[in-house]
């Protein structure tokens, strides 16, 4: 009988080991390579030294010669330096390709994870990784705030430029300090007046790299979101600037123009005004969610119109967070914005001017009012006792159903009803037991200074004639006895009356080491490496 052979069509080999690939043939050996073959194989320290000094006496004769003879011995010596360090980076690049557990598509995936230092640190690691690290979806959401200067224009144009239409989320400038909490009244404005504590860190973290541009933002550091017809900022979602001195309106708005899809825009310490700032958020970012704005200069700022407010309640109506920091605020203008935008639950005007706290009256009850859950006045200078005492009575009564966190402490104390200049520290007049008795799910803090820890009257009206600084940068800090207390609300005032202040203003794997290179800002690969950086919570 004949044999009967059984076999499988289906090839089912498997893809080699690494260590079973065979090598290909080398190329064929020249002269100067077995040269440089007998000299690797057979070559120490010593012997070379030895050489090297019996090859220099054998031309004594002419010191020129043994010149030359020196410097051909550094040429060539660099030359097979240069070389060694570049074929070991290949090989090692070829072993971490080879070695490397996880495809391209997942790498990228985990790159676009890590935040924008990280990225840099690891796009320096291998060239592996800094191909991988190009990859636009790495670049979604690029945070380059630093405590002390870092960056420049050209780092943020190759960033914006790699990140393209996949660009969510920009952070630029100078963070003077930690990360606040989102009901933290510390000033984010950075200046001379205003510096943080930089004894930890060397100032060698400023030094000037030769070659390279300076360390600075100007106002063109945003041109790139308006390039390629406003491509990269089409679909950015989030956009923070923080102490960019150089930068103004012009360039501001013009970059704001090119992201219409905008939810979060945070500004501090910019040398813009509050009007035109406001009117370019009205026209071109009708998506926006939460707007927060600093003032540069505490209370100089009173460009706000209310016609500006009345257009940004009609074209930015899905506003639920809005904070005017710093500002000259007038209550009928506040009036306008928080009653008018009826999705508004985070409202922050701490460290501003004007505001007595007149706005308030019969907010609690309309559209504009009773779904605040956050309502900051802190160290409002003309944030009058009567009307918190008006608006804490709104609360024990039953408005501001939805009222979780109210602040109205005042460093300086409150103004009282006649004369801002006279001010009250310990109210008889303000509900704060009934509040905590009534609204106990209500974080209330009331914090004042004892009596008399008020700087005098001749004082502070010398520092209201200042023109390049607002009050509260040049207050004195003071002791105070400061008061936390938890309550709830719900009320409404019985008139609908205006501010007295409305004066028809408006593991098993080895990844091989390339490169021991510091992480530099390189200007040509784009890649930074940052000591110290902080982003805020949104």
């Amino acid at each position: 009988m004949g044999t009967l052979l059984l076999h499988n069509p289906i090839s089912m080999a498997k893809r080699p080991c690494p260590s079973q690939i065979s090598p290909a043939a080398p190329p064929p050996l020249n002269q100067m390579d077995e040269l440089l073959e007998t000299f690797l194989s057979s070559s120490s320290s010593l012997s070379v030294d030895l050489s090297f000094d019996r090859l220099l006496e054998s031309r004594a004769s002419s010191d020129s010669d043994q010149a030359h003879l020196i410097d051909t011995a550094v040429a060539l010596g660099s030359a097979l330096l240069h070389a060694a360090k570049r074929s070991a980076r290949k090989r090692a690049s070829s072993h971490n390709s080879l070695y490397w557990p996880l495809p391209r598509e997942l790498t990228i995936n985990v790159f676009s994870m890590l935040d924008t230092q990280s990225l840099c640190y690891a796009a320096a690691a291998c060239s592996m990784f800094n191909k991988y690290a190009r990859d636009p979806p790495c670049y979604a959401n690029i945070d380059l705030t630093t405590i002390v200067p870092k960056v420049n224009n050209a780092v943020v144009s190759t960033m914006i430029h790699r990140a393209g239409t996949s660009l969510q989320s920009l952070k630029l400038g100078i963070v003077p300090g930690p990360i606040v909490s989102p009901g933290s009244c510390q000033p984010l404005v950075y200046s001379i007046r205003n510096s943080v504590d930089v004894s930890k860190f060397s100032w060698n973290d400023k030094r000037s790299r030769q070659g390279k541009e300076s360390s600075i933002l100007t106002r063109s550091c945003l041109s790139p979101l308006v390039g390629d017809n406003g491509a990269p900022g089409t679909l950015l979602r989030r956009l923070h600037l923080y102490n960019i001195e150089r930068m103004d309106n012009t360039s501001l708005c013009g970059a704001l123009s090119a992201c219409p899809s905008l939810l979060d825009l945070e500004i501090v310490g910019l040398h813009v005004e509050l009007r035109q700032t406001l009117m370019s958020v009205s026209a071109n970012c009708h998506l926006i969610e939460r707007l927060f704005f600093e003032s540069s200069k505490t209370g100089r700022d009173d460009s706000l119109k209310t016609p500006t407010c009345t257009d940004l309640v009609e074209n930015c109506p899905h506003l639920t967070s809005l904070a005017l920091r710093g500002f000259k605020l007038h209550d009928n203008k506040v009036r306008v914005l928080v009653k008018g935008f009826r999705k508004l639950r985070y409202v922050d005007f701490s460290t501003s001017y004007s505001i007595t706290g007149g706005f308030l009256r019969n907010l609690g009850s309309s559209m504009g009012g009773n779904l605040l859950e956050v309502l900051i006045l802190r160290d409002c200078m003309h944030l009058k006792e009567v009307e918190v005492a008006r608006l804490l009575t709104a609360v024990i009564e039953g408005d501001y159903k939805c009222l979780k966190h109210l602040d109205i402490s005042n460093k300086e104390g409150l103004a009282s009803e006649g004369d801002w200049y006279d001010r009250c520290y310990k109210s008889s007049v303000i509900p704060i037991k009934q509040v905590l008795a009534e609204r106990p799910d209500v974080c209330l803090l009331a914090e004042f200074p004892t009596e008399g820890s008020y700087i005098d009257i001749d004082q502070m009206a010398d520092i209201v004639q200042e023109s390049d600084v607002g009050l509260p940068s040049q207050l004195s800090s003071h002791i105070s006895d400061a008061s936390m207390f938890t309550s709830s609300s719900e009320s409404s005032y019985n008139s609908d009356q205006g501010s007295g202040n409305e004066d028809g203003h408006d593991a098993n794997y080895v990844m091989y080491e390339e490169s021991s290179d510091e992480v530099e800002i390189d200007l040509n690969g784009g890649f930074y490496g940052a000591q110290a950086e902080v982003s805020l919570a949104s």
